[in-house]
């Protein structure tokens, strides 16, 4: 616990330094993920798939290693795009990108689960698929991924199976992970579109460090000129 309460310290210093970026300073906001809701949700996909995993996949196959895996590169890229992005907007770019990749490869082995045991994949209107989104929207999952809202990841309110993977039948296991692998897909693809925005409205890291160059030397400039006027003066 004091773990995990470290980590989220260290967040939460990343992201109150970032805001001296509107004081003037090079580094922007950055870090904080811990607050994304493409984090959080992209966390309740690994969680979930590792107690999937360890109920309908062999531990010594080759599929288990993959899964987990593609689960893990979802969250950890998410992080660490989030930290790279003081210095590197097209980095945190190429590592949101890779995440939501990671996750698509992860929704394929879900679906050639199903399609491989004969079972059905739910179509995304269907009663069931509706209700998964339901639930995920009452937990307040379907909102935006702003980083305004609270860190979840240590919520003692949330169970480490809400979605019943552990009780559910392979079909309903299977199928409930692709509609919350969905949903973190929309979230991470929403995110891109900021950042893309963002990147073009206020460019990166070296645009910044050229203009901050500039000002500074220009800055500079005008105290010696009004130093020489000042002895001129005298």
């Amino acid at each position: 616990m004091s773990d995990r309460s470290d980590r989220s310290d260290r967040s939460d210093r990343s992201d109150r330094s970032g805001r001296s970026d509107r004081s003037g300073r090079l580094f922007p906001l950055h870090g904080g993920y811990r607050k994304l809701r493409s984090f959080q949700v992209a966390q309740l996909v690994y969680d979930c798939t590792v107690l999937f995993c360890r109920r309908f996949i062999p531990r010594n196959s080759r599929t288990y290693d993959q899964m987990v895996q593609a689960a893990r590169s979802g969250v950890q890229n998410i992080a660490e795009g989030s930290m790279a992005s003081a210095t590197s907007k097209k980095m945190e770019l190429k590592l949101t990108g890779v995440a939501r990749a990671s996750l698509e490869e992860l929704l394929l082995d879900y679906e050639d689960f199903l399609r491989q045991h004969g079972l059905r994949i739910w179509d995304k209107n269907s009663p069931e698929a509706l209700a998964v989104r339901e639930r995920f929207r009452s937990d307040g999952s379907d909102a935006s991924d702003g980083s305004g809202r609270p860190d979840r990841s240590d919520r003692s309110d949330r169970s480490d199976d809400s979605y019943g993977i552990n009780t559910a039948s392979p079909e309903e296991a299977a199928n409930t992970m692709i509609c919350l692998i969905n949903q973190a897909s929309y979230l991470l693809g929403r995110q891109l579109q900021r950042l893309e925005e963002n990147f073009l409205k206020q460019g990166g890291f070296t645009e910044r460090l050229y203009r901050e160059r500039k000002r500074r030397l220009f800055d500079a400039s005008e105290r010696s000129a009004g130093s020489d006027g000042s002895d001129r003066s005298d």
